[in-house]
């Protein structure tokens, strides 16, 4: 049985095409029309739109009103979801447990993707960086970063955020703060993503 998320998930085209209302909403402050959508991708019909429509629609992304030619709303609440996983620490590593403690609703992060997802800092080693206790970061699941890049690492089963280093052969975990130690990354250290951006509640 499909969860709400899989049900939710949009394949590459409906996700251009979502794309597509949202930026005509956001710039224009109108909703493409049916036409407008057909020329934009060059299909051939209106139906093949009014597909579409339906898909986004059946997933929860859209409202489309009858007998309007400007008629598409976007549903905000499920088009700007992603979720917090908890806390990650600035500082000493501390035991990772993925749970979701909530969705964060980021409408300049819209299709960042499925891979995508958000940590709530704790501790105080990447001060220097901008990095703050209690800032949310958000992280792209990857396995592999570039040398200058903030990312989150598991030491075991501890995750910590940190920026990658590297001095002669080897690579390091550097706090932003002069109170913090490097750590060496070995085999027991594993990237699980790259922060790209931190967000902070005032």
């Amino acid at each position: 049985m499909e969860t709400m998320a899989e049900k939710q998930k949009l394949t590459s085209k409906q996700k251009n095409v979502l794309k597509f209302i949202y930026e005509k909403i956001k710039t224009k402050n109108l909703p493409p029309t049916v036409r407008e959508i057909a020329g934009h991708f060059h299909f051939s019909s209106t139906g093949t739109v009014r597909d579409y429509l339906k898909a986004l629609v059946n997933k929860g992304y859209i409202k489309v009103s009858a007998n309007k030619s400007r008629a598409i709303e976007l549903i905000r609440e499920n088009l700007f979801s992603i979720p917090i996983l908890g806390k990650v620490q600035a500082g000493l590593p501390a035991l990772a447990v993925e749970e979701i403690e909530g969705y964060l609703n980021l409408d300049s992060l819209v299709f960042s993707g499925d891979n995508t997802f958000a940590l709530r800092v704790r501790g105080d080693s990447m001060i220097d960086a901008g990095i703050m206790p209690d800032d949310l970061v958000l992280v792209k699941r990857q396995s592999m970063a570039q040398t200058g890049e903030t990312v989150v690492a598991l030491i075991e089963d501890e995750a910590t955020v940190k920026t990658l280093q590297r001095r002669g052969k080897d690579y390091y975990l550097e706090p932003a703060n002069a109170k913090y130690v490097s750590i060496l990354v070995d085999k027991s250290v594993s990237i699980i993503g790259k922060v790209i951006s931190v967000i902070r509640r005032f």
